[in-house]
């Protein structure tokens, strides 16, 4: 029986049992284990964060539902339809979600609507005529993140302490825009091939630099991260002497540090301790001065460090693509902040 809106906490289908037995089939130890089994693998489909955002598009959801004494199940397209309209212009004075946003949420809703075996329509065309109007009428070129370049990396790692946690920090913002690396690839890094359960991949030191298998957002990847020309700001020598001073031969690189910044703990970092690295640093580097802090903050997260690579180095478009991992040039190009503009000019091409 699905739950009421009447008591929005009672678990969910997604949340309880996804994954069990048919009705007819009698459990036994071995079936039972299967199913366990086969619910981590489900649970490992999506990623924690984007389970994370679907469940609070869905709570969002829900609470719109029940204000206008309406039911969320099953779906219905007309429905949705008048939820994305308010959600682009409330009626309530709340701010207005962006496009990218609704259509975000809108993919959480599917998700969801899936999840508990009644699938939405999306393609109806009180859904698809009303997000065509959005879009339409709202949608804005997208804005990125500052770009992070190498004078500014250099700025930030020089304003780092030279103690342990210092070190671990240096080789954190070195190695994430060297390799371009998201934050979840930076911090699911171990030291050796299958150290570790919740491992996104390996690191090997090698005499040209550090090679990295990386379980990325669009699957496994190699990125190859050569020596830099000075110890200051090699990414390779940073991650060797984090290493070292932290005696890390197994398990996790990157694993927190005690309140006196002396001994490595086992633990293994959070994603999000690479956000608040990237912004300290930038406010201890000084960089866009010209701006007000809070301003300065807003403007760098993690993602910073790969559009400071994708915008700085100086190579072919195919090799930065490959680096990143993207599908696609054109996602690439999203990321390069500092392109020569003009380099073609058609106009003069076409004999004008």
């Amino acid at each position: 029986m699905e739950p009421s809106l009447k008591n929005p906490g009672n678990p969910t289908p997604s949340d309880s049992a996804p994954i069990a037995l048919p009705a007819h089939v009698a459990g036994s130890g071995n079936l039972d284990r299967l199913v366990d089994s086969a619910r981590a693998y489900a649970a490992d489909a999506t990623a924690k964060a984007t389970t994370g955002a679907y469940r609070a598009d869905w709570a969002h959801f829900t609470r719109w539902c029940r204000k206008r004494g309406a039911e969320p199940l099953p779906p219905a397209p007309q429905m949705i339809g008048l939820y994305i309209a308010d959600c682009a212009a409330p009626d309530d004075g709340t701010p207005a979600l962006s496009v990218a946003t609704i259509e975000r949420r809108l993919a959480g809703l599917s998700w969801h609507f899936r999840q508990r075996g009644t699938p939405l329509d999306r393609s109806d065309r009180h859904i698809t005529s009303v997000l065509a109007g959005i879009r339409r009428r709202h949608a804005r070129p997208p804005v990125g993140k500052e770009a992070i370049l190498a004078e500014d990396i250099k700025a930030m790692v020089a304003s780092l302490p030279h103690d342990l946690r210092g070190l671990r920090d240096r080789a954190i913002l070195l190695l994430g825009f060297a390799g371009g690396l998201r934050r979840s690839e930076i911090t699911g890094l171990d030291f050796g091939k299958d150290d570790t359960p919740d491992s996104r991949g390996w690191i090997e030191i090698l005499d040209a630099g550090a090679l990295l298998t990386l379980n990325g957002k669009t699957g496994w990847r190699e990125v190859e991260i050569g020596r830099g020309t000075a110890a200051q700001s090699c990414p390779v020598h940073a991650l060797e002497r984090w290493l070292k001073f932290a005696k890390i031969d197994f398990g996790p690189v990157f694993i927190r540090v005690s309140p006196d910044g002396r001994d490595a703990l086992p633990a293994r970092l959070s994603d999000k301790h690479i956000a608040r690295l990237v912004k300290r640093t930038v406010l201890a580097a000084g960089l866009r001065a010209d701006l007000p802090e809070k301003d300065r903050v807003a403007l760098f997260s993690g993602h910073s460090l790969r559009a400071g690579l994708a915008s700085s180095a100086e190579a072919d478009e195919r090799y930065i693509q490959k680096h990143l991992g993207h599908a696609s040039a054109e996602m690439t190009r999203r990321y390069q902040r500092r392109r020569d503009r003009f380099r073609v000019n058609l106009t003069k091409a076409a004999g004008l």
